[in-house]
């Protein structure tokens, strides 16, 4: 398997967090471009590299870029999201932990870009340890002189879920509840108190110092005609080898676990996948074994990459168990705004744990099925929509297992 690493290339550098260790390894050398392209011309050069966003739901960052406007009198803000709550999910933290100065020069891309003055990183409450490193990255490139034009500020959020939905976020920073905002009816940027913003992930900001200083076709060597360029991907659960490795969309998937994460732990057999953190829909042995990482494979099979986070179970797995295991992550963390997702949560939550007491039925299994229709579309964001998925997922593939538990 060819070398892929454009998020990682530091990250097994002694002392890598360091501004010294990042400028003796290029690092802020695409800074330089600013001189040669105009704030439109990177802009085009994102679209043009098809940067997807690696936060999950994979849209095309120029697209979100190109939203933001040129010649407003307002200011405009830049919002990083490393709130990384999903489960299953740890790849964010690799980068602020191990090449924080590779986010800050791509935030001060960005901010050229979307002429943004101030930038935000959302990070998640409990990331304590890596919010210091990051902080003191910060430090050396005031000292440095690398953000005269533009600030960063971290917001640390409370450990709420939900904050990780961009509009959510920005709630949370204006010092409201982190509620979720309906969307508006045409394409529009985020505000963030009234003011333009644009909300992109960790990795997604990262990416692109490679693409400046290479060019777009650069990028697009790596990956798919439509998911080009690289993706962390996480491996945990019942792997040899679990970590974060950096490769290409398009991979075979079991081409990767068997090659990145060893196989499967103690030799036992693969049961099933979920590939893109626990909002994704499970996937089974088979449909693992012909299935590619990218945004379009997963998407034709009803699952999706999501984060890259993919959770590996083996032939022992209890997947009743699994199942009651994420409902009360969701059951914990609905914000409770939507009646569907307060009660579809909690309900489904309370279903799973009667059949795992042996009381539950066949109806109980149908009247799951149910809540997942009524979670799904009718609420405000798309946490319970992806409940409903992960119901729908597990009940369908392994509704043998839950008929056995009754």
């Amino acid at each position: 398997m060819r070398d892929c690493k454009i998020v990682s290339r530091k990250f097994e550098l002694e002392n890598s967090h360091t501004l010294e260790v990042a400028k003796a390894n290029n690092g802020y050398a695409s800074l330089a471009k600013m001189d040669e392209y105009s704030p439109t011309d990177m802009i085009q050069i994102i679209k043009d590299a098809n940067l997807r966003g690696k936060g999950g739901g994979g849209a095309s960052a120029g697209d979100k870029w190109e939203l933001m406007p040129q010649d407003s009198d307002k200011a405009s803000f830049l919002a990083v999201n490393c709130d990384e709550s999903e489960p299953g999910t740890f790849k964010d933290r690799q980068i602020i932990s191990k090449d924080p100065h590779l986010l800050i020069e791509g935030i001060i891309l960005t901010c050229y870009s979307v002429k943004v003055k101030h930038a935000y990183i959302y990070i998640r409450g409990e990331y304590f340890q890596f919010q210091h490193i990051l902080q003191a990255a910060i430090d050396e490139a005031y000292a440095d002189g690398l953000l005269d034009e533009c600030d960063i500020t971290i917001h640390r959020g409370a450990g709420a879920y939900i904050c990780g939905e961009k509009s959510a976020l920005l709630e949370s920073m204006e010092g409201k509840r982190g509620h979720p905002r309906l969307k508006p009816k045409q394409k529009e940027p985020e505000w963030y108190f009234g003011n333009p913003t644009l909300v992109n992930n960790v990795e997604t900001i990262a990416s692109v110092p490679f693409i400046i200083q290479n060019g777009s076709d650069a990028y697009r060597e790596f990956g798919t005609e439509k998911s080009p360029g690289t993706l962390l991907f996480a491996m945990s659960g019942h792997i040899e080898k679990p970590g974060v490795y950096e490769y290409e969309f398009g991979v075979s998937m079991m081409e990767y676990i068997n090659y990145f994460g060893g196989g499967i732990k103690n030799g036992k057999k693969l049961k099933a996948v979920i590939p893109g953190g626990v909002s994704c829909g499970v996937l089974t042995a088979r449909e693992c074994e012909n299935l590619t990482l990218d945004y379009e494979a997963l998407r034709s099979i009803g699952s999706s990459l999501g984060t890259g986070g993919m959770i590996i179970m083996d032939e022992d797995t209890d997947m009743v168990e699994v199942l009651k295991n994420i409902l009360e992550f969701y059951h914990e963390e609905s914000c409770g705004q939507c009646t569907p997702c307060r009660e579809g949560t909690g309900w489904s939550d309370k279903i799973v744990a009667k059949i795992l007491d042996k009381k539950g039925t066949k109806a109980d299994i149908d009247k799951l099925l149910d809540l997942a229709d009524v979670m799904n579309g009718k609420t405000i964001c798309v946490f319970a929509p992806s409940v409903s998925t992960v119901l729908v997922s597990f009940i369908e593939k392994f509704r043998d297992e839950f008929e056995e538990a009754l």
